[in-house]
């Protein structure tokens, strides 16, 4: 199997959430920190849930007067994959991570 290397706002997507952690984080949030727009990081995100990488949950008890929102943050495979491309050499690294498929 071929392992590609994520484009450069990929890359920066995945390296933003590993910077928050285990919290979540809000779409409108990456757009404004990753100064990316939404045209660009929303695809990014479902992409990346779709592979496994990111987890989504809806936020729960939003304030009043505002609708609630999508939240994501990397999984165990994702968190592992934003390591491997923080590496020195990430070509090498990104072939030894291959998202696991449910």
């Amino acid at each position: 199997m071929r392992v590609r290397r994520p484009s450069p706002q990929t890359a920066a997507v995945l390296s933003t959430l590993a910077a928050a952690g285990a919290g979540w984080s809000h779409g409108y949030d990456l757009c404004r920190v990753l100064g990316l727009k939404a045209g660009t990081v929303y695809p990014i995100l479902i992409r990346l849930a779709e592979r496994g990488l990111v987890e989504t949950s809806w936020e729960t008890g939003p304030p009043r007067g505002r609708p609630a929102r999508h939240r994501y943050r990397l999984s165990p495979d994702g968190a592992e994959l934003a390591r491997a491309l923080a590496e020195p050499s990430p070509a090498r690294a990104v072939a030894r991570v291959v998202p696991r498929t449910t």
